[in-house]
């Protein structure tokens, strides 16, 4: 049965369990009149980097009341993502989410950015989702909003105390995107603001292919030119394409136009990569004629690969040993990490990591179940030390934390689904990681790059400073 009311002249037709919510809230609202005020949330800052922490603070609650916090975003293909924790507020009826710890909900204890990094899709939505920020030049657009008492779902039907809205974004005030369609090379180039030379970061992502371009525009918020660079294509019709951009001399060339930039330090590049990425960017350090870059940052990557022979056949390969040697879980999620277990002794089926001349900066998530990087940085460590440039190695390996080790805050997904090339065949695969000691890994290695970057491309081998960030 529905039930009727009028606002303003206007029939208004309810449900009983709204009205019910409603008669709450105005009963609250009612109590809290009497004292003079309502309640308020604030954000400092409501705009800002994606990296960058903000302060939660709801004001004029009673004291000592139970109330929710809750977090609520739409993806670019529609999808809603939230999360949420119960909070008491102080004896001024305050909570403060940066000082107070949640005692429930998507996670607890004292976390500045849970409502952030713990987000989840709405309940009934597809399945699959990983939360991936297409429009780098528009923010993601969070509503963070109050409710009394400590709800765990029915969020949409609830009555809010308060609502307030942040803006994150990826890309700076000033950053310049320019699309690359070079000699081949399919790619976006972020430059910082102002004259430069910057130094710079080619930017590889991993098997999944498409045009991954919001790591790319933080490094360049963050100073540095950034080319996130397409080599595995999306498009119907493109394996061709895919397959000369898997040649050496496509990175080379991606490498070559970024260091010609006007506005780049050609004597300060790095190379950046997850997963596939990193096992390219090894690749080229090591063997590469023309790319020569000052240190090397692999995220989850191995240095397992055929050497002497193309990136090509080496992709195929991989591509042809997942039918035999692919696990599932449970819930028929793919597991990779056995595909190149044990770790190969013989030479020519991993890349030599002992001619690495370069500082390599390797971040490990211990319960990786797409690639086996914990084996493969073991590894490395006991070749390089043999080859006694064991001094360039620099290993983070945090417990918890899955395969996808992105820039912080970003939900956490343990299995999402994943297009196989060149079969263009959708399957889930599984990443691994708990959401909170993943969250950790990624705030915490995303400001050891920040510093590792900074120290070899921004600071002479002297220590003198290059320039200013």
């Amino acid at each position: 049965m529905r039930v009727g009311m009028f606002m303003n002249g206007a029939r208004i037709l309810l449900y009983p369990r709204f009205v019910a919510g409603l008669n709450n809230y105005k009963r609250l609202i009612t109590t809290m009149a009497g004292k003079g005020s309502c309640p308020l949330i604030t954000m400092q800052p409501s705009r800002g980097l994606i990296d960058e922490k903000f302060q939660i603070t709801v004001k004029n609650l009673l004291p000592g009341q139970a109330v929710t916090l809750h977090s609520l975003t739409q993806s670019e293909d529609s999808d809603f993502w939230e999360a949420f924790g119960h909070y008491v507020s102080d004896g001024k009826g305050t909570v403060k989410v940066a000082e107070d710890v949640s005692l429930g909900g998507s996670y607890d204890g004292l976390e500045p950015m849970g409502l952030l990094w713990s987000m989840k899709p709405v309940p009934g939505s597809r399945p699959g989702l990983r939360f991936r920020k297409k429009d780098v030049c528009t923010p993601v657009v969070v509503r963070i909003a109050v409710y009394t008492g400590h709800i765990g779902d029915g969020f949409t039907e609830a009555s809010a105390l308060a609502r307030a809205v942040t803006e994150r974004s990826y890309m700076a005030p000033g950053v310049c995107r320019t699309d690359i369609r070079q000699g081949g090379v399919r790619g976006t180039l972020f430059v910082p603001p102002g004259p430069g030379p910057f130094p710079a970061v080619l930017d590889m992502w991993g098997g999944g292919g498409g045009l991954v371009e919001y790591r790319s525009a933080l490094l360049a918020s963050h100073g540095y030119a950034s080319l996130a660079l397409e080599y595995l294509s999306h498009s119907e019709g493109q394996n061709a394409w895919a397959s000369q951009s898997l040649e050496e001399q496509y990175f080379e060339t991606a490498f070559t136009i970024l260091k010609d930039h006007p506005r780049v330090a050609s004597d300060r590049m790095a190379l950046l990569g997850l997963s596939f990425g990193s096992s390219i960017a090894l690749r080229l350090t090591v063997y590469s004629k023309v790319v020569n870059p000052r240190c090397l940052v692999c995220i989850s990557g191995s240095h397992v690969q055929l050497v002497g022979n193309s990136i090509s056949n080496s992709f195929h390969e991989f591509n042809m040993n997942i039918n035999g040697m692919t696990r599932t879980d449970d819930n028929n999620n793919l597991i990779w990490r056995n595909l190149i277990l044990p770790i190969p002794t013989e030479a020519n089926r991993k890349v030599q990591v002992g001619r690495i001349k370069c500082p390599l900066l390797l971040i490990v998530g211990e319960d990786d179940q797409n690639w086996p990087t914990a084996e493969s940085a073991e590894d490395m460590e006991k070749m390089m030390e043999a080859a006694g440039n064991r001094h360039l190695l620099t290993t983070l390996s945090y417990p918890g934390a899955g395969h996808l080790i992105e820039p912080p805050y970003s939900p956490h997904a343990r299995a999402s689904n994943f297009m196989l090339f060149p079969q263009r065949t959708k399957v889930s695969l599984l990443w691994g990681g708990e959401t909170k000691a993943h969250s950790y890994a990624q705030e915490d290695s995303w400001q050891k790059i920040l510093m590792f970057l900074e120290e070899h491309l921004y600071v002479s081998p002297n220590g003198v400073p290059l320039s200013k960030l």
